[in-house]
């Protein structure tokens, strides 16, 4: 029977890496209450200039900086996802936290993904090549890749260079964009370009099949901090402040 949405992997495989994510993006939602929006130190003095500078009412800002907070969260996500998906590929399989993010099961190719190219400080880098040069020793027929889903370019190169003033080069580590090592797995030249296309369709059919009723519950944040500012007649950014700098000098006058 032929698939509804890519060829190179199971409709149902493709549905179970949508719902998986779905479950991140409720989890990401419901997780921003005041205490997590607070576990990095709020930069107040920023958000005074966002709101002056753009124009903004603090409970927008406040909206758009929780947001700012989810989507931080959703976009480790989307690298899973994109681990799922190629994982579901005829003769691979996703790491789930074995060191590698995909393996071919006849272990000739192993993989670390990472969603952009701009992700890793040079020592990151570093140790990511001495990562996969290691596994290019131990597996003699295999390939290992640096996978960037969203690259400057599309390509697929040996990996060497100058990395933290050492050269750094293997004959079979190699750095590759997302379009190109989803042609690699796949066999198919326009399989990134398949998913693309064909994801608001996918997600119109799961988001159909999944439980109407399934509790969502809104972060909390916002809410939170207007039960705080009637207590204490502070603006919201100055409620924040209070909260986060209290014991900085002359903050407790606030």
């Amino acid at each position: 029977m032929k698939n509804k949405y890519v060829n190179f992997i199971s409709d149902d495989h493709l549905l179970d890496c949508i719902g998986n994510l779905h479950k991140a993006y409720l989890k990401a939602k419901n997780n921003i209450t005041k205490k997590n929006f607070y576990s990095n130190k709020v930069d107040t003095i920023k958000l005074t200039f966002d709101a002056k500078f753009n124009d903004i009412d603090e409970e927008s800002l406040i909206q758009s900086e929780i947001l700012r907070q989810i989507d931080k969260s959703i976009n480790n996500s989307i690298g899973t996802f994109h681990e799922q998906i190629l994982g579901g590929i005829k003769g691979y399989q996703a790491g789930n936290l074995s060191g590698y993010d995909i393996k071919a099961k006849d272990d000739t190719l192993f993989a670390d993904i990472k969603n952009k190219h701009n992700t890793m400080n040079s020592s990151a880098a570093e140790a990511l090549f001495q990562k996969l040069a290691r596994y290019a020793n131990d597996y003699k027929k295999a390939k290992c890749y640096w996978v960037q889903i969203l690259a400057k370019g599309s390509f697929c190169e040996l990996w060497s260079g100058d990395i933290n003033g050492k050269e750094y080069s293997h004959s079979r580590v190699y750095k590759i964009s997302g379009d190109q090592f989803y042609a690699l797995l796949s066999g198919q030249d326009d399989a990134m370009f398949q998913l693309y296309k064909v994801l608001p369709v996918a997600i119109k059919d799961y988001l159909k099949s999944t439980d109407k009723n399934e509790a969502i519950a809104e972060n909390s944040a916002l809410d939170e901090l207007k039960v705080g500012t009637k207590k204490s007649k502070r603006s919201i950014l100055d409620q924040i402040t209070f909260e986060n700098y209290n014991y900085y000098l002359g903050f407790d006058k606030l």
